[in-house]
């Protein structure tokens, strides 16, 4: 049997039985110390257990603080791990500890968990996200709970935009790929029939239109106070550009410091590997500078 396993301590290489045939990224990853990663158990607000995975930050010493960075998976059917994750090791290197959270609607832990998730976008998922971080607060003395970032990709970009606009712990935000508003997406995106297969009717039946407008961070705009970079490809046809535009719009209403990183040739994630360096590098600097208070 041939196949790609990606590991703790570097991404993907081909096996054949036992035998490892590929090793890509040894010269590179023999130059970087790489960051262990823990799993993180807790109960929810309703008791259910979630899991999530800390990476732990380098450079931790005897009374050190870090920050603490949420990175938030897409799916939302997916499922996040001890596996390498290259972002949360570029964090590690810079002192920051990330949380990746399976929320309820994750793969990985059976059928009902993956179900709970069904008619209920950005509502018990949402609050898995939030208690996740104050138990890894709450758990880890070296977590610096005054500076708290937050990140995701495509659902977890959506799941971004709806946290800011229920609390204000995040000193700032990364939405990637995000929606901003449901019933737009709906009509625009060429997933047409994700948000009927997710709760089992289109929004003009009965009241889910409306139940979709109340769970859309557009409508919730007012209540932000975080500052949020945006981070979307210009052709993404899964959740177009305009679900960034208008909630970046939004925020200059509201007068919450924001920025719009639009990123040609780009479809539903960055792809390219000069754009790639690019978020990176600029993800960075957003937290940096709000962590040390001085945008």
């Amino acid at each position: 049997m041939a196949y790609a396993f990606h590991g703790e301590r570097g991404l993907a290489e081909l096996y054949l039985g036992d035998e490892k045939l590929t090793d890509v990224n040894r010269e590179l990853l023999s130059r970087r110390e790489i960051a262990d990663t823990v799993s993180v158990e807790f109960r929810s607000f309703d008791a259910t257990p979630v899991e999530a995975f800390l990476t732990l930050p380098l450079g931790r010493r005897e009374g050190s603080r870090h920050p603490l960075i949420t990175m938030l998976k897409g799916g939302p059917h997916s499922q996040s791990g001890p596996h390498f994750n290259y972002k949360a090791q570029v964090y590690a290197a810079e002192g920051w500890a990330t949380l990746q959270v399976n929320y309820r609607g994750s793969t990985g832990y059976g059928q009902a968990f993956a179900d709970a998730i069904f008619g209920d976008q950005d509502g018990g998922e949402a609050k898995d996200v939030i208690y996740a971080v104050k138990a890894a607060l709450r758990r880890y003395a070296f977590l610096d709970g005054e500076r708290l970032g937050i990140e995701g990709g495509s659902y977890g970009g959506q799941l971004t935009n709806w946290i800011v606009t229920q609390t204000d712990m995040f000193d700032a935000a990364i939405p990637r790929a995000g929606i901003s508003n449901l019933i737009s997406f709906n009509y625009m995106a060429y997933y047409h029939d994700y948000l009927a297969v997710e709760y089992g009717a289109f929004p003009h039946q009965g009241d889910l239109m409306d139940r979709l407008w109340d769970r859309s961070p557009l409508k919730h705009v007012a209540q932000v106070r975080t500052p949020v970079m945006f981070v979307h490809g210009e052709n993404d046809n899964d959740v177009p550009i305009a679900e960034a535009e208008q909630f970046y719009i939004a925020l200059k209403d509201v007068g919450v410091e924001t920025l719009f990183l639009r990123y040609p040739r780009e479809g539903h994630g960055v792809r390219e590997i000069g754009h790639q360096v690019d978020v990176v590098e600029r993800s960075i600097d957003w937290y940096q500078s709000h962590f040390d208070g001085h945008p």
